[in-house]
């Protein structure tokens, strides 16, 4: 359900969209697609979460590469400030208004 959620968001930017459903699936995603240019990361996901993604991820250059949002929930900060540390670009909470990921993409790949 959240996945499609994130597709009606992410539709005004008329891009393709690849879900994964935990962090070892996205690392396989990302190493084999080379166009990616957005991760909409989620803390709680199963397998591996979202920090043991960005843990995993960043001797690939990954978050260096790729800006990478932290998606995370109400009173999890600090997991949301460990995320920023080891590349993630940005943060939004959830719940969040669509407005609010939309600027902070656009912040983001302005940038």
């Amino acid at each position: 359900l959240i996945h499609q959620m994130y597709r009606l968001v992410m539709s005004r930017y008329k891009c393709e969209i690849v879900d994964a459903m935990n962090g070892q699936e996205a690392l396989d995603v990302v190493a084999v697609q080379n166009d990616i240019q957005l991760i909409l990361l989620d803390i709680n996901m199963p397998v591996m979460n979202g920090l043991q993604f960005l843990e995993k991820s960043a001797p690939l250059g990954i978050p260096k590469k790729i800006p990478i949002i932290i998606i995370s929930t109400e009173g999890k900060e600090e997991d949301t400030i460990r995320g920023l540390k080891m590349g993630a670009k940005g943060y939004v909470k959830k719940p969040f208004q669509a407005s609010e990921l939309h600027g902070l993409i656009e912040k983001i790949t302005a940038a």
